[in-house]
């Protein structure tokens, strides 16, 4: 993202630390979308941090409802 996100009504932050959840996140990503299909997606963030034993995958989705 290059700047601030403006203008959207609300947000949804999908997260995982373990493989298997990690492998499934565009999953729940993709079937929350299809449930809102009238939102309009302004923004995506994704971001990955790690420590001695764990990775944590997140995606925030901005969202205007439409």
């Amino acid at each position: 993202m290059s700047g601030a996100v403006k203008d959207y009504d609300g947000l949804k932050v999908f997260s995982a630390t373990k493989a298997l959840e990690r492998e499934a996140l565009g999953e729940k990503v993709t079937a929350w979308l299809d449930r809102h299909r009238d939102y309009e997606i302004v923004d995506t963030i994704i971001r990955q941090s790690s420590d001695n034993q764990f990775h944590c995958l997140s995606i925030t989705v901005f969202y205007r409802r439409g």
